[in-house]
């Protein structure tokens, strides 16, 4: 018992000091918190590349400036869509994600894209 105990306090220990590593950095950050949370960004989605989504890195980009744009990303998100990305995606459309994750989780995963570069 006291084996299994060690074992959990240790494995707490590093999330924590996980956790803190994490502090800073957006790119890690948002892959963490998006796999956390459950949802399916990552199937279309990279911080860098482009997978069929654009890579994150140039959602970004290209809404650098704009004072409204987490609000306009997860309604995209929420929505789905097609025809921001078409040169990009080749004209596939974004599927609606309603429910996972959450509006709150989105609106804080949507924070950590606006912050890469």
């Amino acid at each position: 018992m006291k084996s299994v105990f060690a074992a959990m306090t240790a494995a707490v220990a590093l999330m924590g000091a996980s956790s803190i590593a994490l502090a800073g950095d957006p790119a890690t950050e948002v892959v963490a918190m998006v796999k956390a949370d459950g949802g399916d960004c990552l199937a279309c989605h990279a911080v860098d590349h482009k997978v069929v989504g654009p890579a994150w890195k140039d959602v970004a980009a290209r809404y650098k400036g704009d004072s409204d744009a987490e609000n306009k990303l997860v309604a995209k998100i929420t929505r789905g869509g097609k025809g921001n990305w078409d040169k990009v995606t080749g004209g596939m459309a974004m599927v609606p994600h309603p429910s996972k994750p959450t509006n709150a989780q989105l609106h804080e995963i949507v924070k950590l894209i606006l912050a890469l570069k």
